[in-house]
């Protein structure tokens, strides 16, 4: 039977929307946000020139850049000052947490409760830095050797001088986007950093959906195909919002209780364990470490002829690790079955749950307190973590296959659309919340008119 609080979320209206005021400027200034990051994405990192990079893009299409152009929104291509976007910034706070879990300093940091979470972001900061200047130095280096081949040059003044502009500038700009995203967190609506990802990949969705329409008006791809591409896609998006509203109930029952007005009857309640624990965290850090090391790859790749053993084996690398082929579609599918466990471990614990039950006289029905609780909850979690790491699997790497296989100019992968579908039902269900706690606040000003015409 659907709880009060059930009932009244199935008869929101929109009209409620007009008189939330705080809702509507929270959305205003996630809009706003957002809109400031599309600009920074047109602007150039200072020494390049975007005529002669643009041609070079063009001639190097077709690989592993488009795909981390489109997961950059276009950024890369265009070498902006956020061409690293946050990536940086997640890889270091998966770290961070990783390290949390491992040390035991940092765990003790963690269970300081605000201060100690304080103290985490901060390092999670500094590890950003340290990553940004690290990949910024490496893709100022491709950019002096990108082009030489063709006879183009993408920097006009190519030396040290450049190098040391573009390592603070690319640390620039990911700060800046690493700080919009903590704003729209506490300000607007949804998760920043996932929605700053999500408006990279939304924006290049017209360009690769033009380029898929104008192969089908050449006679390259059959209608047919984009047919069964656009049923594909939506059949995806059904199997997404399905399974990321799965969930595994674990039967909390806790003893009864002795009021002033007698025994009352025991509680029972659940404990959502949710199949995808992990969310859209390991596809999205498989990508980043997978994407990176390739994207230098292929840069580097540009400036050798493979007359030496460094460039045979940057040459061998860039033909092995290339879109669609075995070994990268098995590191990538490694990586997000990896993540997926390891996510799922950081964000859960089954120990301090169990401890949390035990503090508040809850247990599960047939399972004592205490350990044989935590090693239940740690058995249920990782059966059910198989099954959310294999949908993952095939939500990504399915897409990806068909995509390198066929030969389809289309590079809204499975990661791209898990990545939109998971951020738009989270910002749909924050703006829900905030309309329910509207309409709450109505009823209870309502409540208490009543009471004093009493």
């Amino acid at each position: 039977m659907a709880s009060r609080a059930d009932q009244l979320a199935s008869n929101l209206s929109l009209a409620k929307f007009s008189q939330a005021t705080d809702l509507k400027k929270r959305l205003w200034f996630t809009l706003g946000a957002l809109i400031v990051f599309r600009f920074l994405s047109f602007v150039p990192l200072p020494g390049v020139d975007p005529t002669a990079l643009s041609q070079l893009y063009s001639q190097t299409n077709g690989g592993i850049l488009d795909i981390f152009n489109t997961f950059s929104g276009g950024s890369l291509s265009r070498m902006s000052l956020i061409a690293l976007g946050v990536m940086p910034y997640i890889t270091a706070s998966i770290v961070v947490q990783l390290a949390a879990s491992l040390s035991p300093q940092l765990a003790a940091i963690k269970k300081e409760g605000e201060s100690g979470r304080k103290k985490l972001n901060q390092y999670t900061r500094y590890g950003t830095v340290g990553l940004t200047a690290v990949q910024g130095y490496f893709i100022a280096v491709g950019l002096e050797g990108f082009g030489a081949q063709q006879g183009l040059q993408a920097v006009v003044d190519p030396g040290l001088l450049f190098r040391l502009t573009a390592v603070v500038s690319l640390i620039g700009g990911t700060m800046f986007l690493m700080w919009l995203g903590e704003q729209i967190t506490s300000r607007g609506i949804g998760n920043g950093t996932s929605l700053i990802i999500m408006a990279g990949i939304v924006a290049q969705l017209p360009v690769t959906l033009s380029n898929l329409f104008k192969s089908g008006s050449e006679g390259s791809i059959s209608g047919l195909l984009i047919f069964v591409i656009v049923a594909a896609l939506a059949g995806l998006v059904l199997l997404i919002c399905f399974m990321e509203r799965a969930q595994r109930r674990v039967l909390i029952q806790y003893p009864k209780r002795q009021t002033r007005q007698g025994l009352m009857q025991a509680d029972r309640s659940h404990l959502p364990l949710k199949v995808n624990t992990a969310g859209v965290i390991p596809p999205i850090f498989a990508s980043s470490l997978l994407l990176m090391p390739l994207t230098i790859s292929q840069f580097a790749g540009n400036t050798v002829a493979g007359e030496s053993r460094l460039g045979d084996f940057v040459l061998t690398l860039n033909q092995y690790l290339a879109h669609g082929t075995p070994l990268y579609m098995a590191l990538y599918g490694l990586g997000i079955v990896f993540f997926c466990f390891f996510y799922t471990a950081v964000v859960f614990n089954p120990e301090e749950t169990a401890d949390n039950l035990k503090r508040n006289g809850g247990f599960i029905p047939g399972i004592r307190p205490g350990k044989n609780t935590e090693n239940y909850l740690d058995y249920v979690l990782t059966r059910i973590t198989v099954i959310g790491a294999a949908y993952l699997a095939f939500i990504c790497l399915v897409p990806e296959f068909a995509i390198a296989r066929a030969g389809i100019p289309f590079y809204l992968g499975g990661t791209s659309l898990l990545i939109v579908v998971n951020v738009t039902v989270d910002t749909v269900t924050q703006i829900q919340s905030h309309l329910l706690a509207h309409q709450y606040g109505d009823l209870i000003k309502k409540a208490k008119l009543k009471g004093r015409l009493r």
